[in-house]
């Protein structure tokens, strides 16, 4: 398909592609902050029979896509697996696990596309504001492509900040979070660097050519499934990308012909911001109150995106705030069970579960898809496990057997 316009996502006023680095000037007159999304041209809908089989990536989606597979930066991203979990209260979870990308999260889908479009655009920069994934797999790509890569972040990232460093990128910490989107829009506006992530305020969502790329979660679940769409999908929402970009997927699928509905979405937020919004009606979400930083640091934004509630309203979808408490829950209980250790984002996708099944939105045999978004190791440090450190003993037998017996409860 070709790209023809951006187009609002609120009001749908048609902008030019190179457009992609600001928010509907129509709905900004209004005070509205709306982020904009690719629109392609007219003819008839893709044929879900002349999908290729190669490449075993996203790109495989190429012909959906804005950007070409000739100029593809790719790593060998998407197509991860889709597995069961048995999560209790006569409920099946499939797992989309995100964490078996190349920069290990959810965000690689995003990076690839954007970053193919920055270098067949001549782009000589690439800017984020990350304080983890997306500014790792934004250095990753870029390297990749042969670009520069400065990433503004208003924390140290930990081990992402490595991730970040050792693909090459510029890393500069700001003293505060406001302070990372107002220098680095000035340095978008002065120099041209191609942005994929949100880069003033109020954040409108990331780069919408690179949102495209989370259209391929959409269809590689419906192709997973068999082409059937479950009846719920949940994620981690921040800022909306995935969550919109979910959403077009599987609208896209069910106007061409190629699924016969479209999922109820769940958004698992710290604020609140969309949950009120939806309640209230409001146009744009307002920001929550502004608590303690949670563990879930990569969804700790106060204020949700218009992109997010559209979605969310679009698909009948609910919004589910959440404490750290049942997010640490949560995930000590999907590593238990299932053996998945995730970061601590991707767990409010099953905290967001566990309230939504006790409110009773979600019933007992839902056919459930949850997003998670990125492995465990990525916030460690951020969220270490609430285990004890594990005992040290000698090299005698009689001593681990009493320890395993001590600590343990094992009898062997």
């Amino acid at each position: 398909m070709d790209a023809r316009a951006l187009d609002c996502i609120r009001c749908g006023a048609p902008w030019p592609l190179d457009h992609y680095d600001r928010a509907c000037p129509s709905c900004a007159a209004s005070g509205i902050a709306a982020n904009l999304s690719v629109a392609y041209g007219g003819g008839a809908p893709p044929d879900r029979a002349a999908l290729p089989e190669w490449p075993r990536s996203l790109w495989r989606f190429a012909d959906l896509l804005p950007v070409a597979a000739a100029d593809a930066v790719s790593l060998g991203e998407g197509a991860t697996p889709l597995v069961p979990v048995d999560w209790g209260a006569g409920l099946t979870v499939e797992v989309k696990d995100e964490s078996r990308n190349p920069s290990w999260s959810f965000k690689d889908r995003l990076a690839t596309v954007a970053v193919s479009w920055a270098k067949a655009a001549g782009a000589r920069v690439v800017a984020a504001s990350s304080s983890g994934n997306a500014g790792a797999a934004a250095a990753a790509y870029a390297a990749r492509a042969g670009l520069a890569c400065v990433v503004v972040t208003p924390r140290a990232a930990g081990p992402m900040a490595a991730q970040m460093r050792a693909a090459g990128a510029m890393v500069v910490e700001c003293a505060s979070r406001e302070d990372r989107w107002t220098v680095l829009e000035a340095a978008v506006r002065a120099f041209g660097w191609f942005p994929t992530t949100p880069f003033f305020g109020p954040a409108v969502g990331s780069n919408p050519l690179g949102i495209e790329g989370y259209k391929t979660l959409a269809y590689e679940i419906a192709c997973q499934r068999g082409w059937r769409v479950p009846d719920w999908c949940v994620l981690p929402v921040c800022y909306g990308d995935a969550l919109y970009g979910m959403w077009k997927g599987f609208d896209e699928m069910r106007r061409w012909g190629w699924t016969d509905r479209m999922p109820r979405l769940a958004a698992a937020e710290i604020s609140g911001s969309l949950a009120a919004a939806l309640a209230d009606g409001a146009a744009m979400p307002r920001a929550g109150a502004r608590g303690p930083a949670s563990v879930a640091a990569s969804i700790d934004a106060p204020q949700g995106t218009v992109q997010a509630v559209e979605a969310l309203r679009r698909s009948g979808g609910v919004a589910v705030a959440l404490d750290d408490a049942a997010i640490l829950d949560a995930r000590s209980r999907l590593a238990r069970r299932a053996g998945l250790f995730v970061e601590a984002s991707s767990a409010a996708a099953f905290a967001a579960i566990d309230a939504l099944r006790a409110g009773g939105a979600i019933r007992g045999g839902a056919e459930i898809a949850a997003v998670a978004t990125a492995g465990g190791l990525k916030d460690f440090n951020a969220a270490p496990p609430a285990s004890p450190a594990p005992p040290t003993i000698g090299g005698g037998l009689d001593e681990l057997v009493r320890v395993l017996r001590e600590r343990y409860g094992f009898d062997g």
